[in-house]
């Protein structure tokens, strides 16, 4: 059985660690390149970091960042945010990246996901979505954009194939009705996506005790799970998360 995969997400903003309820009151939680040092050593999977407000304001991925966060860390390394062009996917990989993770950028040009996989193999190329529940939409979820501020039109599930057609490598589905909640995943979004798709998933959003992410990553048929406040308010660390999922059957890399 494919072992699950635990994540740790840092949202940055002006260079900071930073984290928010429903992508609202952010506050500053640290320095990014310390925390995934921190998060590396516990035995994380994997990092995401996401440059949450260089969308909404036009703005380019911070390279000096990204390379001394991946100076820090040795497992894949995903970064996402104002990646709007080839040029950016290049420049990002170069600093440290081994995935880019395309959102609204991706809303706005798909042909992005076709260009970056054909250049870069889908591996590298990841879709990231902000849903929202909505029951207008044919799925029942409505795609946002820009840090979760901009309505579009797109239904999630459609988009998610569309872009999984065009050669994105894995989805990270975020419910922004459960972001920063610690109540627990969205699971009938993931479940949803994970049946629909042939790529891999990652559930985000939500995640406050290690029941939720056995619950995501089971029932809810995710591959992976994001973690971000679990960890960030040092309630746990990745190795007593990853024992107690070992405990309860689901398969995890120790």
């Amino acid at each position: 059985m494919l072992k699950k995969r635990i994540i740790v997400c840092l949202d940055v903003k002006d260079g900071r660690t930073t984290k928010g309820v429903k992508f609202q009151n952010n506050l500053d939680i640290g320095d990014p390149v310390e925390m995934a040092k921190k998060y590396y050593e516990q035995g994380v999977d994997e990092l995401v970091f996401y440059d949450i407000m260089a969308s909404a304001r036009g703005e380019r991925p911070i390279l000096e960042l990204i390379s001394k966060v991946a100076s820090q860390v040795f497992i894949p390394f995903c970064v996402g945010g104002g990646i709007g062009s080839i040029e950016d996917i290049r420049s990002t990989i170069l600093a440290g990246a081994e995935k880019v993770s395309l959102n609204s950028q991706a809303v706005k040009n798909p042909d992005l996901i076709r260009q970056g996989a054909s250049v870069f193999g889908s591996q590298c190329i990841v879709l990231g979505m902000d849903a929202k529940r909505d029951p207008e939409c044919p799925s029942g979820y409505r795609v946002f954009i820009n840090g979760g501020r901009v309505q579009t039109d797109l239904d999630a599930l459609e988009w998610a194939k569309k872009a999984q057609d065009l050669g994105a490598g894995e989805v990270v589905l975020n419910s922004i009705d459960a972001d920063g909640t610690k109540a627990g995943y969205e699971i009938p979004l993931t479940k949803m996506m994970a049946e629909n798709l042939r790529i891999p998933v990652i559930a985000s959003g939500g995640g406050g005790t290690v029941d939720h992410l056995a619950q995501v990553l089971t029932k809810g048929q995710a591959d992976a799970a994001l973690i971000a406040t679990m960890v960030h308010s040092g309630e746990y660390t990745i190795q007593a998360i990853k024992r107690e999922l070992s405990l309860s059957n689901v398969p995890v890399r120790m």
